[in-house]
């Protein structure tokens, strides 16, 4: 078995290699060297490999040679995202084009002076999407709440070879739960608060439903806190589509009462699992996801 530890794919040294191809070779020539990446991984990254044959041949229903392929272009699509991440930080957003899906859900949340949640997974590029939203009038802060012990250096890394600062806020999950009060005031300005519904980390509270026919654990701090704060509650994800194109979504969860944490988990993990069968290549847990694999 093997459980998020707290860490994500994806390194400086990584970020830094991406940023040199991409001043370079250009994005489209950066994708051909990831052909070389995704092999080494497909052939070396074992443990990877077998949590997502699990995740193609038992939750997705993939026949042998289908998974086999799907493995190879899950490492591609994975290193795909972070070089366009990386290149739209580095100012280069003109390259993309975009479409949003619901964004009137996002508006009509704003317009009811509460602030709001944001729930996403790892799944996509959500990152990226504060650039996307300048070019249609959506100006709110947004406030993601992380667990990752190396999203700081990544992120001072990715500023520093910026054009333009990040307008997102980190809120940093403590032990003495006093991002609760950080959350609380964003809220109180009309802010946006942003979880990944999708990781937890052992020896932290979750709560279990089901997700592509099997039970699995999700961490219970953000559905604990959505549906206790009685405020919008929106899902909300980035798609990376062909020819440097992205979909973005906006997803009002649907008939959940308030203080009924159990009843939106299983809200997002239906809406979670239509974005996975949709994306399936954008799935970006790698690790024993489902506690399935001895």
């Amino acid at each position: 078995m093997n459980k998020w530890k707290g860490k994500s794919k994806g390194t400086i040294l990584g970020y830094k290699i991406f940023v040199w191809c991409i001043r370079n070779i250009g994005i489209r020539s950066s994708y051909v060297v990831l052909y070389f990446v995704a092999f080494y991984y497909f052939l070396f990254e074992k443990n990877s490999n077998r949590y997502y044959r699990y995740y193609f041949s038992e939750r997705l229903k993939y026949g042998f040679w289908k998974t086999k392929l799907s493995l190879f272009q899950s490492y591609f699509t994975f290193g795909t995202v972070l070089i366009d991440k990386t290149a739209i930080s580095a100012g280069l957003r003109d390259k993309y084009t975009y479409e949003f899906d619901g964004i009137e859900n996002l508006r009509n949340l704003l317009a009811e002076k509460k602030g709001g949640v944001l729930i996403s997974a790892h799944i996509g590029n959500f990152e990226i999407a504060e650039h996307f939203f300048a070019d249609i009038d959506f100006d709110c802060q947004i406030n993601l709440v992380t667990t990752d012990q190396e999203v700081t250096v990544i992120k001072e890394y990715l500023e520093s070879v910026s054009v333009k600062a990040s307008s997102i806020k980190f809120i940093y999950v403590k032990e003495d739960m006093s991002h609760i009060f950080d959350i609380n005031e964003a809220l109180s300005k009309n802010e946006l608060i942003c979880f990944t519904g999708d990781r937890y980390f052992e020896g932290s509270k979750f709560l279990e439903s089901e997700l592509l026919g099997k039970t699995a654990k999700f961490p219970a701090g953000p559905f604990l806190i959505a549906s206790r704060l009685g405020v919008p509650v929106v899902y909300v994800y980035v798609m990376k589509e062909k020819n440097l194109h992205y979909h973005l979504y906006a997803r009002v969860a649907q008939n959940v009462k308030k203080r009924d944490a159990q009843g939106l988990l299983n809200s997002y993990t239906q809406n979670l699992e239509s974005m996975i069968k949709k994306y399936p290549l954008q799935w970006f847990n790698y690790f024993d996801f489902w506690d399935d694999i001895n």
